[in-house]
């Protein structure tokens, strides 16, 4: 074989795998596409069935690595490589994964018990996991939290799952725990009116049950009482925040004096 007959022969291979691996960018991108298509088609179908947002992320993730995984095994097949051999070598490294990788496998367990148990849904306001916030988006692996102060904040399923689970969403309503100090001689009962009026008067304060002013403790500084309006959760911290504002101008209106802590020392004879 001369030197025109091997060039010939490598500028046809070349060309060949060229050809190849351009159509297989192509079946890529076309796939890919499509993957999207088919995702968004069976996420519109189960909104329509009013299926619960929670779930239907999950199973959307769960259809696309499906997808994607038959769209990389056709794209081998499409280079001659045996589809079955590489089923088989596919499942080999998914034991030797999952032996190395078993929190991988726990979370992904943990995410299918989150799904039939559901201790929370997509929008609750939870507190699991050393981590507080309104949950975005139940994943395979793990789900997304968004903070108050915004952060999104990814938590292992397992931990999560394993965890004690605070739902601060199930119920209609949340109590605001805050606490305010008297100075001694103030008259406790008149404190208490004001403050149940003040408390009255926060937008999104629930009536039924109406907040609770009580005597809680008392300190060197005087009495202290126990001030809990309730609200939803979704305005747990504006009405937390009020209420701290309508204890201070209460009091300052009130004109009560600032508490101080009485010492009475006498001289030994």
């Amino acid at each position: 074989m001369n030197l025109d007959q091997i060039l010939d022969t490598a500028t046809t291979q070349l060309t060949g795998f060229g050809l190849k691996v351009l159509g297989a960018i192509a079946v890529w991108i076309v796939g890919r596409w499509l993957i999207g298509f088919a995702v968004r088609v069976v996420t519109a179908a189960l909104t329509r069935q009013k299926v619960d947002p929670t779930l239907l992320r999950y199973l959307g993730n769960i259809v696309s690595v499906a997808l994607n995984i038959i769209l990389v095994v056709a794209i081998l097949g499409y280079f001659g490589l045996e589809t079955t051999s590489f089923a088989a070598l596919v499942a080999a490294m998914g034991v030797a994964i999952g032996a190395a990788w078993g929190g991988l496998l726990a979370n992904f367990a943990a995410g299918a018990f989150l799904i039939v148990l559901r201790p929370f849904k997509v929008g609750d306001y939870i507190r699991a996991a050393g981590v507080e916030g309104t949950v975005r988006e139940l994943g395979l692996f793990a789900t997304s939290v968004t903070t108050p102060d915004n952060v999104v904040t990814l938590v292992g399923n397992n931990k999560l799952f394993s965890d004690t689970i605070y739902n601060f969403s199930i119920n209609p309503y949340r109590r605001v725990d805050r606490t305010a100090q008297l100075a001694h001689g103030v008259d406790v009962h008149d404190a208490m009116r004001r403050l149940k009026e003040a408390l009255a008067a926060i937008p999104n304060v629930a009536k039924e049950p109406a907040p609770d002013v009580e005597v809680i403790d008392f300190t060197p500084l005087g009495p202290v009482l126990a001030v809990r309006p309730y609200t939803h959760t979704d305005h747990y911290w504006q009405v937390y925040f009020a209420t701290n504002k309508a204890i201070t101008d209460t009091f300052g209106a009130a004109a009560y004096p600032v508490p101080e802590a009485h010492y009475h020392v006498r001289r030994a004879a």
